[in-house]
């Protein structure tokens, strides 16, 4: 059998179960074998009846004494209970619905059975454990746990791998041998045989070593070399380093922090260096990365280029538009708008004065990145909420120009550890200072006992004029989770407050709709505004004074943090209400982070510790694909080794060019899939 072979090609699978496994994205037997268990159990040895403890899963190698079944009726499921024993004691085994096992337990025959013992009625038992017959010893060894979907069963899927590890020969090495030797990699073959069935502990570690260094290895080296790919060889605009950016920071009304002052440095080092700046700038809410970003612009405009400016809603580019234009105005700089609402007529006079120059500074929507879109001389573009964005998003804007400058900037600080993998193509800068004065957000949990108390504090601060956020983790009331949803919250507050203006905002509305709600409330016409985390990323409310988070346990805590920071934009004292339902361990150490700490870099170490990569940031929206085996967030350690790996390639052979990497070059396609730049 051949890895290229469709899964049907196994004994087994016929077109049902073969659909089941296209849930799974696995296709062929090839896909099949890089389709990794989530986890294992040591059934080695077997424990004695007398030893079993509650809960603790167990494997026993006992006689069955006694067979009952229950009588089958119409409607109900019929029970099959076993009495088994070994020398130590005896226990009871329950199957449900187990008409198919009628005829399969035959006393004084031996079985193995794993499962997790319980005590009912101060007898031990183990209900639908995994068994066989104990003469074909099929389930000793150290047993692999599947991912599964419906349809199909550990068993089945066990088998078929079984199956599948006959083609394992089929599997090429595809690292050069120096490279494997120099980090003491085992065989690829003999990684991916003992990840599946691995007899003792020391090759299971050794294979999850190599398949987790090879998929971090392709992962790191593929956005290294896209990255290479569109900059190396290129010259960049050179801005002038006659252009001084002097006057615009001695305009400011504050002066820049010391990080602020560290990141403008790097940033304007790229732009006079001649290579292209492809630079992200990630800082906390508050901390000041727009005016980082206006002088960059500056720095464009007077060394002769133009600049642009992307942001995710209409809103915000509003927000933008109308500060660039109040902070450039003294400098005779001319800025420009280009969102979808505006008319045909107003689109066309911005397009005609970009494509003269007269705009200098562009600020829009996705609107700026449509083809009928021309710069005269764009030398910046800048992205703003990066994580919005996908990398040909932000790639799109890159080429409305001629290989120009390139500067992202988050409010979703990424842990240091993980920053140079997730924004692999990109140089980091980091805003970790906020500036003086700043007053803390005072944060509170609460749980549900005290919900209207917190509704009271609520209706103080918006009887002194201030404005407040609510925010619910769904739309719509669900029957399977007992959790607010923001359409029960708007009706119960609306009737709460009825002398303030209470609105509902959700992402399931239509943009326009949506921009015009945050508008209303930006203008205090709304001054409690419920809403799901469309708010996440919004607009700058000054007067918005209070947050409250319904069910906060089931937010994530850089979540909390970046809805957190919708307050605290103004000179008032702001708070942040977080109302939790669950009062486990868990989640009050969740909330008692947020109540201690501000600080979004701790916070987003802390979630990564809790809850993982995946979830937090989203990582197909940067560009990184899904990985298979390798977890950014439990691999830190190899994540460097790798780094090291990655950076001799792509100084040794840029464009992975050469024999020697033509494999990796294969497997980098295979991860990133149609996301990749470097297909040629």
């Amino acid at each position: 059998m051949e890895l290229f072979q469709e899964v049907t090609a196994l004994k087994g699978i016929g077109p049902k179960k073969a659909q089941a496994l296209e849930k799974l994205k696995i296709r062929t037997i090839g896909d099949l074998l890089a389709f990794f268990p989530r986890d294992y159990e040591d059934r080695r040895s077997f424990c004695v009846i007398k030893d079993l403890k509650q809960d603790k899963p167990a494997f026993i190698r006992a006689t069955v004494k006694l067979v009952v079944k229950d009588p089958f009726r119409k409607g109900r499921k019929q029970i099959l209970r076993l009495l088994v024993s070994d020398d130590s004691g005896q226990m009871e085994v329950l199957f449900f619905n187990a008409r198919y096992l009628a005829d399969t337990f035959k006393v004084g025959k031996q079985f193995d059975f794993f499962g997790k013992p319980s005590v009912n009625y101060g007898k031990m038992q183990m209900i639908h454990p995994d068994f066989s017959v104990s003469e074909k010893a099929q389930m000793q060894g150290i047993l692999p746990v599947y991912p599964l979907t419906a349809g199909i069963s550990q068993k089945e899927m066990r088998t078929w791998q079984r199956m599948a590890l006959e083609s394992v020969d089929g599997i090429e090495e595809y690292l050069p041998e120096d490279l494997v030797r120099r980090n003491r990699l085992c065989d690829l073959r003999y990684a991916v045989a003992n990840v599946h069935f691995p007899k003792e502990r020391q090759p299971l570690l050794q294979g999850k070593y190599r398949l987790i260094f090879d998929e971090l290895l392709a992962l790191q080296t593929g956005l290294l070399a896209s990255r290479q790919k569109s900059t190396r060889g290129q010259k960049g605009l050179i801005f002038s380093k006659d252009a001084d950016v002097k006057p615009y920071i001695h305009s400011l009304a504050y002066d820049l922090t010391e990080a602020q002052k560290s990141v403008v440095g790097e940033i304007l080092k790229d732009l006079e260096s001649g290579m292209i700046m492809n630079r992200l700038v990630q800082g906390d809410v508050g901390s000041g990365k727009t005016v980082v970003a206006e002088i960059a612009l500056y720095k464009a405009v007077r060394s002769g280029f133009q600049g642009a400016m992307m942001a995710p809603t209409e809103l915000l580019a509003k927000q933008h538009f109308a500060g660039l234009s109040k902070n450039f105005a003294a400098h005779g700089i001319k800025v420009g708008m280009l969102t979808g609402s505006m008319t045909a007529r107003e689109k066309r006079e911005v397009l005609e004065a970009l494509s003269t120059g007269e705009i200098e500074i562009l600020v829009g929507t996705h609107a700026i990145i449509q083809p009928d879109v021309s710069f005269k001389n764009l030398g910046l573009v800048i992205t703003d909420e990066q994580h919005r964005f996908g990398v040909k998003q932000r790639n799109a804007l890159s080429e409305k120009g001629n290989n120009p400058h390139v500067l992202v900037m988050t409010a979703t600080p990424i842990p240091r550890t993980l920053a140079v993998i997730l924004y692999g193509d990109l140089d980091v800068s980091a805003i970790d200072e906020l500036p003086p004065g700043r007053q803390r957000i005072i944060t509170r949990a609460v749980d549900e006992t005290r919900r209207h108390t917190c509704y009271d504090f609520v209706e103080k601060e918006l009887e002194k004029g201030r404005q407040a956020y609510v925010v619910a983790p769904l739309i719509d009331e669900s029957e399977v989770l007992d959790v607010k949803s923001a359409e029960e919250l708007y009706q119960e507050l609306k009737e709460r407050f009825p002398g303030q203006e209470v609105a509902l905002l959700h992402g399931a509305m239509k943009q326009q709709q949506k921009d015009l709600i945050m508008t209303q409330f930006y203008e205090n016409k709304i001054q409690l505004l419920v809403s799901t985390v469309v708010i996440e990323v919004g607009i700058n409310v000054p007067n918005a004074t209070m947050m409250v988070i319904e069910n906060a346990e089931r937010f994530g805590l850089a979540q909390l943090h970046q809805l957190r920071g919708r307050v605290g934009r103004g000179s008032h004292q702001s708070y942040c209400m977080l109302i939790t339902k669950e009062s486990s361990e868990v989640a009050k150490q969740r909330a008692q982070i947020m109540v201690d700490s501000q600080d979004g870099f701790y916070i987003a170490e802390q979630d990564l510790a809790l809850r993982g990569p995946g979830e937090i940031f989203g990582t197909r929206q940067h560009g990184v694909p899904d990985l298979l085996i390798a977890d950014l967030a439990k691999h830190a350690k190899i994540l460097i080794e790798v780094k090291k790996e990655a950076d001799l390639i792509i100084d040794e052979d840029p464009y992975l060019l050469s024999e020697k990497y033509v494999g990796l070059k294969k497997r980098i396609i295979n991860l990133f899939g149609d996301d990749f730049s470097l297909k040629l």
